[in-house]
C-alpha cells in the first residue's frame, strides 16, 4: 500500500504536471491557462485524497495543499514570476519555523521521523537511560537533531528561491511560463531532494551513535521489533 502510494504521489505531483506543462501548454492543445489549470489540478486532487479520504492531516500535506493553491493563483492573477520564487522559499521556511518552535515541546517533530515506536524499541532505549540517569542527555541529542532538521528546511528554501528566480522569467499566463514551471519542478526533485536526503541521513546516523553511546546497545537493538524481522 505505501509502495503505491508513493508511485501515486510521483505520479500526480510530479510527473502528470510536468508533462502538461512542458508539452500540452501552447496554443496548439490547452493553451497556458487551461495547461496551468489543469496541471495543477493532479496534485490538488491528490492533496484532497490524502486530507479527506486518507485522513492525512498533518501540518506537512495541509503546507503543501496551500502551496498549490497559491501556484495557481500567481499563475491565473498574473502575478509577476518573482512571486512563484517567494512562494518556493516561503513554504520550506514556515515548516522550518515550525520545526524550531517543537524543540523544546513535547511534539518535538524528529519525534515524528525517526525517534518514535513505529521505528525504534523506544520503551528498551528509555529504561536503560532512566536507571542510568542518562535520558537528559539523550533530550539534548534529539534537541540538537531536530535544530539540524530545520537547517534542513532553510536550506531547501535558498536552493527554491535560487532555482525559480533563474528558471521561472516569464510573465504567468504566457506558454513561456507554464514551461519555465514545468523545467523548475523537474528540476527542483532531484537538486532539492537529494541534498535534503543527505542531511536526514547524518541526522538519523547522529542519533543512532548516540543511542548506542549512551545505552551500549547493538544496531538490530535498538530497532523496534517490526525492522529488526
Amino acid at each position: 500500500m505505501n509502495k503505491n502510494k508513493q508511485l501515486y504521489n510521483i505520479l500526480f505531483n510530479i510527473i502528470l504536471p510536468i508533462l502538461i506543462l512542458t508539452k500540452f501548454s501552447d496554443e496548439e492543445y490547452l493553451g497556458p491557462v487551461y495547461g496551468l489549470l489543469i496541471a495543477l489540478s493532479f496534485p490538488l486532487i491528490f492533496g484532497i485524497y490524502e486530507l479527506l479520504i486518507l485522513k492525512q492531516k498533518n501540518f506537512i500535506s495541509i503546507l503543501g495543499f496551500v502551496g498549490i493553491l497559491l501556484s495557481g493563483s500567481i499563475g491565473l492573477l498574473q502575478f509577476p514570476p518573482h512571486w512563484i520564487a517567494v512562494k518556493e522559499a516561503a513554504i520550506p521556511i514556515i515548516i522550518g519555523l515550525v520545526v524550531i518552535i517543537s524543540t523544546n515541546t513535547s511534539w518535538q517533530l524528529i519525534n515524528k521521523f525517526i525517534y518514535n515506536r513505529e521505528f525504534l524499541n523506544i520503551d528498551r532505549i528509555e529504561l536503560i537511560l532512566s536507571s542510568e540517569n542518562l535520558q537528559s542527555k539523550l533530550e539534548s541529542t534529539l534537541k540538537r537533531a531536530n535544530l539540524l532538521f530545520a537547517l534542513s528546511f532553510f536550506i531547501s528554501a535558498i536552493l527554491n528561491y535560487s532555482l525559480a528566480k533563474i528558471i521561472v522569467t516569464s510573465m504567468p499566463g504566457s506558454t513561456e511560463f507554464n514551461e519555465e514551471f514545468g523545467k523548475m519542478t523537474m528540476l527542483s526533485f532531484p537538486l532539492i531532494a537529494i541534498p535534503s536526503v543527505i542531511i536526514m541521513v547524518f541526522i538519523f546516523k547522529y542519533i543512532m551513535s548516540s543511542i548506542k553511546d549512551l545505552t551500549e546497545l547493538s544496531t538490530s537493538e535498538i530497532f523496534s521489533d517490526k525492522f529488526r524481522d
